[in-house]
């Protein structure tokens, strides 16, 4: 493979609204989507990939494994097919990036570790919530430079809508695997991915564990299998971390949820309000930092983000700029821990 020829992609499973970001973010950073499959082609997900994509052809999942000519699979499946979806197309001698939760079970997650070892191909979890975010981007940045200090505590909060359209494709709500947690694996494999890869990135842990965890039903009682709350401690070497995910973003927020980051250091802390500033700032990536010069604010719209492209440089020369294989094993085992643990409330079945 040389740099000046496009990488080839193909995209394996599109029943999350997340393939459309992954797809962009490839193309954008120069790379070839020549085709697509999935299980469920009445998705409203599948409807609108093919209404935006007319011209990339539908094959098998067999048929896309066996081209030899294509690179990179990408799949944002249903969850629990997620894992099977990525260890064939390890095997089968391609790279992978899925959609966050990457697998749903711990044997998933060593299925996952023996194709990566036998293989030496990449597997990747898109976490969109830092990969696709500027002012997460600018808040590295910042970190990384001894501004506010050594970072010791974060503080990550994803709340979600249940209703959002953007995530709903052609249909009308939410497709029937959304609300059995055997499917999407429960709201801390799922939601909550994102704040563990934030904790572990920002405190510059390599591993940690879950102190405490919870997930509850508080207003679906006719979705026992459904969970709308869940919160986590996590502690390292370090650093501890607290992360709240939920599905109660109201009707009246103009979207789909106000995901919130707070880093401490020992000189000084950053807020981002990376989707909205209620109340505020209009626009999105909303930065402020307190440290020993003040208090100051940064719109950070305009910083660049860059993991599809490192991506698509690992593919290339077989490194690990986008993120270490071993972080995104770390981060799906504390998800798969932290939701086994988990004190269950509510009206869980």
């Amino acid at each position: 493979m040389t740099d000046a020829a496009p990488i080839r992609f193909a995209a394996i499973g599109l029943d999350h609204a997340h393939i459309f970001g992954q797809t962009r973010g490839l193309l954008a950073a120069g790379a070839e989507l020549v085709g697509c499959s999935t299980r469920d082609e009445s998705s409203g997900i599948a409807k609108m990939f093919h209404d935006n994509s007319p011209d990339v052809p539908t094959r098998t999942e067999e048929e896309l494994l066996a081209d030899p000519d294509i690179d990179v699979i990408v799949t944002a499946a249903i969850p629990k097919d997620r894992a099977d979806i990525a260890v064939a197309a390890l095997r089968a001698g391609k790279d992978v990036m899925t959609d966050k939760p990457g697998c749903t079970t711990m044997e998933q997650l060593d299925a996952l570790r023996s194709a990566v070892a036998e293989t030496g191909r990449i597997w990747s979890v898109t976490y969109s919530e830092r990969f696709e975010v500027p002012a997460v981007a600018r808040a590295g940045e910042i970190a990384r430079s001894g501004r506010i200090g050594q970072v010791v505590q974060t503080l990550g909060l994803g709340p979600h809508r249940e209703g959002d359209r953007g995530h709903l494709g052609t249909s009308g709500g939410r497709p029937d695997w959304f609300y059995d947690e055997a499917e999407f694996g429960g709201i801390l494999v799922d939601i909550a991915s994102h704040q563990f890869d934030q904790f572990l990135w920002f405190t510059g842990s390599t591993t940690a564990e879950v102190a405490s965890s919870t997930v509850a039903n508080y207003a679906h009682p006719d979705d026992p299998k459904f969970q709308d709350f869940g919160d986590v401690v996590l502690r390292s070497e370090h650093a501890t971390g607290y992360v709240r995910v939920d599905w109660f973003t109201p009707q009246g927020l103009p979207t789909w949820g106000d995901g919130r980051l707070f880093i401490l250091g020992t000189q000084g802390y950053i807020e981002l309000r990376k989707y909205v500033d209620i109340a505020g700032r209009e626009g999105t990536n909303h930065l402020f930092v307190a440290d020993a010069d003040g208090v100051h604010y940064e719109n950070c719209d305009g910083v660049g983000v860059t993991y599809y492209s490192q991506f698509l440089d690992d593919v290339r020369h077989r490194t690990e700029t986008a993120a270490p294989q071993e972080h995104t094993f770390e981060v799906m085992r504390l998800a798969l821990v932290a939701q086994a643990q988990a004190k269950r409330l509510g009206h869980l079945a």
